[in-house]
């Protein structure tokens, strides 16, 4: 069995669009040459510089809470090796958009060059100068990949009425919902993160 079929088969992807992106964007298009025969594993792997390509189970997990639509405009903060960013892409189609956020220069390079694999001109991988991207908001969903501290108002802001923003902060993975001028937050127990750094 995959390990997508597993994932299917444990209830944790279940959403059609979403499942057909882990179907499509292959996890091993993201990793270091050496690991790639690793890319069914379900667990975290290296991709340098101090970060990870995250487990699928995580990635699967957070995907269902964001629940990204068909032509929205998305952002993935912390896109590390830039899978996360290829399955949003594949979700959005070409009438949406996705911008992939990194802090590292070299994961940047990394990113775009995995990222390039795939046939999605509406997504690109940008060097991070702020947290987030503002420039582009707001955003209709907004995917955080590493740890903070506290909920980051900066990304907070860049959230449109009614989006849903995925963000691991300490050892729990938050999802928080902006309702107009009210922001719900329901904390998920149990997750490790490399950390995010904030600009």
């Amino acid at each position: 069995m995959s390990r997508i079929d597993a994932l299917i088969s444990q209830g944790v992807l279940r959403t059609k669009h979403i499942i057909a992106a882990f179907q499509h964007v292959q996890r091993k298009d993201f990793l270091p040459a050496s690991l790639q025969a690793q890319a069914g594993q379900d667990h975290p792997l290296p991709i340098g510089y101090g970060q990870t390509n995250s487990q699928p189970y995580t990635v699967a997990t957070m995907m269902e809470w964001l629940q990204p639509q068909q032509y929205q405009n998305i952002l993935d903060v912390g896109s590390g090796s830039g899978w996360t960013t290829a399955l949003l892409a594949h979700i959005v189609g070409p009438k949406g958009t996705v911008i992939g956020s990194e802090i590292v220069p070299e994961l940047v390079t990394i990113g775009r060059k995995n990222l390039a694999k795939y046939d999605y001109p509406w997504a690109t991988i940008t060097q991070a100068t702020e947290t987030g991207h503002s420039e582009k908001s707001p955003y209709n969903r907004i995917l955080v990949s590493a740890a903070a501290d506290e909920l980051p108002t900066k990304l907070l802001e860049q959230l449109a009425d009614n989006g849903i923003m995925v963000i691991p902060i300490m050892n729990s993975i938050w999802v928080y919902t902006k309702k107009k001028d009210k922001t719900i937050g329901k904390e998920h127990y149990g997750f490790s993160f490399v950390p995010l750094r904030e600009l």
